[in-house]
């Protein structure tokens, strides 16, 4: 089964403060190369050769490092999303070049394990979910979103930034076991066509945006199984520039 892969590029990255004055956050260097070519070349080395990369400020930048994506031995296409009005609808702007397949969806700044890319896919391929969802356990879930899962690893539930009170809750229901993982969202999933269906009717979160992670909410109570995956090995948001100096001293200076 051939996968395709969808990019979401188009942020600014505020929090990186002056390091993003001039080129997106994705082109930040780590071990000699942009955050987003480690995440091309190990899609590539997993098979995926085919992607769309969504992009919004300093777009100019990625398609002029990238170009058709024949360098790397893969086929690129880009996307500019105009407003930035959240997560939830960016990978919309891609509903055409996915058409019936399946496809990996990932944040331009998630940095992981390569290997982590085939074994998902292999996953994906063997257990025919409608989604699957990578998680990562020994984070701090009130700074993203914990996952709720089944003895099969199938999705229960799924809250973005819990309060203290919402974990609480989830330990009543029996969703969450004391002393058991409490499992991070990570930001990288696969997913069929029909994601687009739910895409279609999100509504604005009270952070005024649209939500990734109400989609996967409604695919859920609707009945969906998406499954879950651990990623192994290293995995890292490269959401400021703390994250961004401690990887370049573990993989190497850029």
């Amino acid at each position: 089964m051939s996968l395709k892969a969808v990019i979401l590029a188009a942020g600014k990255g505020t929090r990186m403060r002056e390091l993003t004055q001039q080129m997106p956050k994705p082109m930040l260097e780590v071990a000699g190369r942009p955050v987003l070519e480690h995440i091309l070349v190990g899609l590539r080395d997993a098979g995926v050769v085919e992607a769309c990369v969504i992009v919004g400020y300093r777009g100019d930048a990625i398609r002029g490092y990238f170009g058709d994506g024949s360098r790397l031995g893969m086929h690129l296409i880009y996307v500019e999303q105009m407003v930035q009005n959240g997560t939830g609808k960016a990978p919309e702007l891609a509903k055409d070049f996915v058409g019936r397949d399946s496809f990996v969806l990932s944040y331009g700044d998630i940095l992981v394990t390569p290997e982590n890319y085939r074994h998902m896919s292999e996953l994906f391929a063997e257990t025919k979910p409608d989604a699957l969802q990578t998680v990562k356990r020994g984070e701090d879930v009130t700074k993203g979103a914990v996952a709720c899962f089944d003895q099969a690893f199938f999705m229960t539930d799924l809250i973005e930034k819990p309060k203290p009170e919402q974990i609480e809750a989830l330990v009543r229901a029996g969703k969450l076991q004391p002393g058991a993982p409490a499992w991070y969202n990570a930001g990288i999933y696969i997913f069929t066509p029909r994601v687009f269906e739910f895409i279609a009717r999100l509504q604005k979160s009270v952070r005024g945006e649209y939500e990734l992670t109400d989609a996967l909410i409604a695919m859920c109570k609707a009945g969906l199984r998406i499954r879950g995956f651990e990623l192994t090995g290293q995995w890292a948001d490269v959401r400021d520039p703390e994250v961004l100096a401690e990887l370049r001293q573990t993989l190497g200076k850029s």
